[in-house]
This record gives C-alpha cells, sequence and structure tokens, in this order.
C-alpha cells in the first residue's frame, strides 16, 4: 500500500519525490515503492460564482443583491482541471492507504489540499507534513515527523471563514457599487479600509498649511549649539527671535552641566515577512509583492531560506542546536564575518531570540543549513539574501554602544545645547554594514563652571511640513499596525488597489486617484474603518487557535453584508466616472472610457452590458528602437506587420518568425505550470 503526497507546485513535489526517492515519472506524478507524489497548481478548487448557483447572476443587477447562498459551494477550476482529474484518479487507486498533505504549512497551503480532498470525496486517512524549510534534510526530518490531519481541522475552518468572508463582502459590496454607479468599483473587507488611509494622509496634505519657524545657534568655538526652551527649539514668533538675537549677541557662553550617558542597543531580531517587505522597498525599492516574489524563489528554488509568509520574529528553542549548521553553509558568501565566529568554538546566537511562546505557525525568516552559492542567484535574489542573511549574523554579535555627550550653555539666561554621540563599540551594526563615522569629539574638554567667549548667534528661518505620502513600506508598517491582512496577503491587497485605478505609484509615493476619492465617499462607513477588519482578523486567528466560533462568525458576516448592500441600495451619492471622454461606442451609443493598461490606452465603453473595446493607443511591442531605445509601435500595413517608433521616424519590417503570440490566458497559465515542462527539467 501506497501514501499519496500532495504538494503546491510542481517544482517542490519534484524535490519531495526525489527525497522520497519516487524515480517514476509520469505526467501528472511522481511514484515510488511507498509514496506516490502528485501537485497542486496553487489553488484547483475555488468557491462557487453567483452564476454558479443560478444562471440569471449571470447578469449583474441591484435588484438580485445581496447574494447570500445558504451553504458556500466548491467547484474545479476550469483551466486547470487536467491537473485535478489525475489528482482525482490517483486518489480512486485501490493501493493508496492514506494521504499526506504537503501543501505550503500555512492557512492558504492548508485550503488548497483540503478543498481538492473535498471535491474527492476523500475518506481515507489525512496525515501532515508542516516544515518550515525546502532543504532535503527538512523533508525527510518531516516525514519521520507527520502529524494526523485532524491537528489542523481549525487552521482550515478559519481558512474557510477567510474566503467566505472575502466571497460575501467584497462580491456583493463590489456588485452593488458597480451596478449602482454604472462603473467597475471594487471594495472589499481589506482593501477598502487600506485606500481609506491613503485618502485620509491625501486629506492632510491638501488641508496642510505651513507655518514659518525660528531657530537660534550659536557658534562657540569649533561647537554649534542649538537654542532651546522648554524642550522645544522652535520659535513661531520673529519679533521674539530677532530680540534674542539682539540681546544675546556678544555675550559669553558659561557650561552650565556637562552630562554623558552610555547606551547599549541588541542586535535586531530576524525578519518576519512585514519587515523584510519594509526594508527591501527601503533600500532597494521593492514592491512588496516582487519581494515576495523573489523570497518565494529563495524558498523553494534555492531552499536557502525558511518559509516566508511569517508574522514571528522569534525561532524555537530547538533551533539553538542548529546554528552552526547554518553558519558554515552561509560561509562562502560570508568568510570574513562568519570564520572569526566559528574559530571561537561553538557560535551563540542572542538568548532572546529563541522564545517558544513567541512562535506561531512559523518562525522568523533564517537562512537554512543549504550550502549557500552565491554565483547562482540572481541580482535581486542576492540583494534580499544579503538582507536575511546580516539580520541573521547580527544575532551573534554584542550590542552596539555609544555614548552621548550632552552640554548645556548659559547665554545671557537663555539655555542652549550641544549634543555629540560616539560610538564606543560597533558591536552587531558592523555587520549589518551600518557603521557610523566616529567624529572627531567637540565637548570633551567642556568643564561645569567653564566660561566660553567667542559666541557667534546665527538665525534661520523653516517652514512645517506637511506628512508624507506612504510609501509601500510606510503602507505595510499602517496595515500591520491595525491588523489589516496577513503577511501573505498584503502584497497582493496593495497590487489590488493600483490595478483597479483607484490610487498611483509615483516615485515610489502613493497617491489616491479620483475614482479612489470617489469610492471612499460611496462606501459605507464601517467597511472603511481599520477597527473592523481588525476585529475580523482576530476573530480568524481566535479560530485558527480553537478559540473562536466559525459558525458564529460567518453569521455575522452574513448579517454584515446585508446591511452594507441595503446602505448603498439607499444611498443618495452620486458618482462620475472620471475617465470618461466625449467619444460615443459605435455599438450602443453610451459614452467610452479611457484606461491604461500595460499595452497602452483602451477604450471601453460605460455601458456595463456592452463589450465593446479598442485600442486608443498603438500596440507596443517588446522590440527597441535602436535610436532612443524605447519600445516601437506594432502595426499592420499592407505589407503585413511592421515597427515604428514615432519620435525617431524609424520603421522595420517586422520578421515573420517572431509573429507568434500567446493565445489568451488560459493558454499562458496551461504552458507555465506544464507538468511535461516540470518533469523535463528533472532530468536535466
Amino acid at each position: 500500500m501506497k501514501s499519496l503526497v500532495l504538494a503546491e507546485k510542481p517544482s517542490v513535489a519534484r524535490d519531495i519525490a526525489r527525497v522520497l526517492g519516487c524515480k517514476q515519472a509520469h505526467k501528472h506524478y511522481f511514484e515510488g515503492k511507498q509514496h506516490i507524489v502528485t501537485w497542486a497548481l496553487g489553488h484547483l478548487v475555488e468557491l462557487k460564482m453567483p452564476e454558479d448557483y443560478d444562471r440569471k447572476y449571470e447578469t449583474w443587477r441591484l435588484e438580485d443583491l445581496p447574494i447570500i447562498p445558504k451553504k458556500m459551494g466548491l467547484k474545479v477550476i476550469r483551466q486547470t482541471s487536467h491537473q485535478f482529474r489525475a489528482i482525482e484518479r490517483l486518489a480512486k487507486r485501490p493501493d493508496v492507504k492514506d494521504v499526506i498533505i504537503a501543501t505550503d504549512a500555512g492557512r492558504e497551503g492548508e485550503l488548497v489540499a483540503r478543498w481538492i480532498l473535498e471535491m474527492i470525496g476523500w475518506t481515507k486517512p489525512i496525515w501532515r507534513l508542516w516544515i518550515s524549510s525546502q532543504t532535503d534534510r527538512a523533508i525527510r526530518d518531516g516525514f519521520r515527523q507527520l502529524k494526523p490531519g485532524a491537528q489542523f481541522d481549525r487552521l482550515y475552518q478559519s481558512a474557510v471563514c477567510r474566503a467566505e468572508a472575502d466571497w460575501l463582502i467584497g462580491l456583493n459590496v463590489s456588485r452593488a457599487l458597480t451596478t449602482k454607479y454604472n462603473d467597475p468599483l471594487s471594495a472589499g473587507r481589506v482593501q477598502t479600509p487600506t485606500l481609506a488611509m491613503i485618502i485620509e494622509r491625501e486629506r492632510e496634505i491638501q488641508s496642510f498649511v505651513p507655518v514659518p519657524y525660528w531657530t537660534i545657534r550659536a557658534k562657540i568655538g569649533s561647537i554649534t549649539a542649538v537654542w532651546e526652551r522648554h524642550g522645544g527649539h522652535r520659535l513661531f514668533d520673529q519679533d521674539e527671535a530677532k530680540q534674542l538675537i539682539a540681546r544675546l549677541d556678544g555675550q559669553p557662553a558659561r557650561v552650565v552641566s556637562v552630562k554623558r550617558k552610555r547606551k547599549s542597543e541588541p542586535a535586531p531580531l530576524p525578519y518576519d515577512l512585514t519587515e523584510l517587505q519594509r526594508d527591501a522597498n527601503k533600500r532597494f525599492g521593492f514592491s512588496a509583492k516582487k519581494t515576495l516574489s523573489v523570497l518565494q524563489r529563495l524558498y523553494e528554488q534555492h531552499k536557502l531560506v525558511t518559509y516566508p509568509r511569517t508574522d514571528s520574529r522569534y525561532l524555537p528553542s530547538d533551533m539553538e542546536a542548529t546554528m552552526t549548521e547554518r553558519l558554515l553553509a552561509m560561509k562562502s558568501g560570508y568568510e570574513d564575518v562568519i570564520a572569526p565566529l566559528l574559530a571561537k568554538g561553538k557560535a551563540k546566537a542572542a538568548k532572546r531570540v529563541f522564545n517558544d511562546d513567541k512562535v506561531t505557525d512559523h518562525h522568523a525568516i533564517v537562512p537554512t543549513d543549504e550550502r549557500l552559492n552565491l554565483s547562482r542567484l540572481s541580482t535581486d535574489e542576492r540583494k534580499l539574501y544579503d538582507l536575511i542573511a546580516r539580520r541573521f549574523l547580527a544575532l551573534f554579535f554584542p550590542p552596539y554602544e555609544s555614548e552621548t555627550t550632552t552640554a548645556v550653555f548659559d547665554i545671557g539666561g537663555e539655555m542652549f545645547v550641544a549634543k555629540e554621540t560616539a560610538v564606543v563599540n560597533f558591536g552587531f551594526k558592523a555587520v549589518l554594514g551600518k557603521e557610523e563615522t566616529d567624529a572627531k569629539p567637540t565637548l570633551s574638554h567642556l568643564a561645569e563652571g567653564q566660561t566660553l567667549p567667542s559666541v557667534q548667534l546665527e538665525r534661520e528661518q523653516s517652514f512645517t511640513e506637511p506628512p508624507a505620502r506612504y510609501s509601500e513600506a510606510d503602507l505595510l508598517a499602517q496595515m500591520e499596525k491595525y491588523g489589516l491582512g496577513t503577511p501573505a496577503t498584503r502584497a497582493d491587497i496593495i497590487e489590488r488597489l493600483v490595478e483597479t485605478e483607484v490610487v498611483e505609484r509615483k516615485d515610489g509615493r502613493f497617491y489616491p486617484t479620483k475614482k479612489g476619492k470617489q469610492l471612499i465617499e460611496l462606501v459605507n462607513e464601517e467597511l472603511k474603518s481599520p477597527e473592523l477588519t481588525a476585529r475580523w482578523e482576530r476573530e480568524l486567528e481566535a479560530i485558527a487557535r480553537g478559540k473562536g466560533n466559525p459558525q458564529q462568525f460567518l453569521a455575522n458576516i452574513r448579517r454584515q453584508t446585508e446591511t452594507l448592500v441595503a446602505e448603498i441600495k439607499q444611498s443618495e451619492q452620486v458618482y462620475k466616472a472620471p475617465n470618461l471622454t466625449n467619444l460615443t461606442c459605435p455599438e450602443c451609443g453610451a459614452l467610452l472610457k479611457e484606461r491604461k493598461t500595460k499595452d497602452g490606452r483602451m477604450l471601453v465603453c460605460s455601458n456595463l452590458a456592452c463589450r465593446y473595446r479598442r485600442r486608443r493607443d498603438p500596440k507596443l511591442s517588446n522590440r527597441r528602437c535602436p535610436q532612443c531605445h524605447r519600445r516601437m509601435e506594432m502595426h499592420e500595413g499592407k505589407a503585413g506587420m511592421y515597427f515604428q517608433c514615432r519620435p525617431c521616424n524609424i520603421v522595420e519590417k517586422a520578421d515573420e518568425t517572431k509573429r507568434i503570440a500567446a493565445k489568451g490566458s488560459e493558454r499562458a497559465l496551461l504552458k507555465k505550470y506544464s507538468p511535461a515542462n516540470e518533469i523535463g527539467r528533472a532530468h536535466v
């Protein structure tokens, strides 16, 4: 008898099959003496759409809402149904005794597998492989310590609750807004409060009025001291600033006090996903989605880091014994840092990082014991790995120590303060690459009561500044603060806001669009409140830990859906599509709207029942202009297809051999996950 192993992706299935010795490669699975290893392609099963319950819902009508099925049903995703059928056939083999779920060890991975098993009608035993890295050793150890599937029933219930809540709230509210205001408007329990935060920040900026203020500095020899009163150094009265300068100019400075304070700062804890996304955005300008994509490759393909989708920054106590192996595996890339650590004997990481109570489903992101070969990594992969590696190495270094000297001067009865910080021990900052320049001390020779004669005063005018628009790092921090989404979903939420044209990215900052500003006025107050979504997230987490009631949660979501849709129906708000043109649709006569896409501007009919669309701009090709290197336009002429760069007036005839285009998203999806391609690569 054999165990059926269900992985989430073909690449992961291939690694598991190799470790388990399953050498017989088939189109949809690998087989060995004791195991059959197959794979999903992400989700193979999804919640039914409204039209699956009743064909009338294919046409969106406000009067049909809310759509709340008594029991949510499942359906197989058509584009990847071939893989589902293959798993179904394997599951029904008489020599299969049980299933081992080997999808990603998290809420979404659990949902992927359980929905497949539910659609198959699985009744045999279920086991769970729960590992935090994809190294051969981790896989072998994981299969020796398989956990009963029932242990993860609560996690599955939580995942179902999240999926159904997003369907009920997101689908109904989006349909209600779209049909009421005749424009594609998307809302949801996470994306809407996130949009609300961006718009609130924009309001603060637009309503901000700069206020002038003045600061006074005293040059006392080589020392610069700043005027202070009651802990503040700004003067908002210009006349008072002038009077102070006139009264104090030329007077000596008496040293009132010289105080020195030592500060010790421990190494930061390792990364969780959200903080890594924030740092990658600050350091490299990576979007949250790009960081997660690169990180996934480091985890799955290269096996160099542990599970990415974690919200913990701590490690379990049993990992303490693995520290030396991890350092040895990293040594080729960080010889100068690691060699001295290993020379001292057993390297010890900071004790505070090992805390079983603060490890959730997964521990912090750290390097694995897989041997590092930097030459195999792309530039982006190296950058991200380096962030993770240096944060990990910092744990083995002493605290950063500094000494701050504060000198207080009395000039004509007014207090002036000078501060300087000297590094005592760089500690962990040496490995993080954040060394501070050790400036020449200027306050060390001062003594209390000392009088310094040569004082020069200067006044500087400045203006108060509005808060900055959110960067991706800022937005992730706000989403984490209010519990909006999870580490695994925040990147997709941000991309969703951009794709639905309610916000724009400009120079790494988020700006609300006219559409976004109008949308937030139409949405129910409760739905745009971060507090409501944060409460839902807490309830979902409680369900996952066995302390919540899934039935009660979904009953509340159903009531909430009815209320939200009723409010939209009764609303008297007015909305005007911001991208309407003066052009009319040749098929139905409605006005056309202009939409920006990756391939240029498109004109689409504003009548939702009409499917008319055409390009406003010529389609851009991947061919570059030989002169200015911009993407060239594609045109179809009497002599066939040609490329044109208008600014340079360059025209090139298309090579017939290069005129092969992908035929739709379905074909692209099948090609991306082609099992034949995956198996073929396994033999390379």
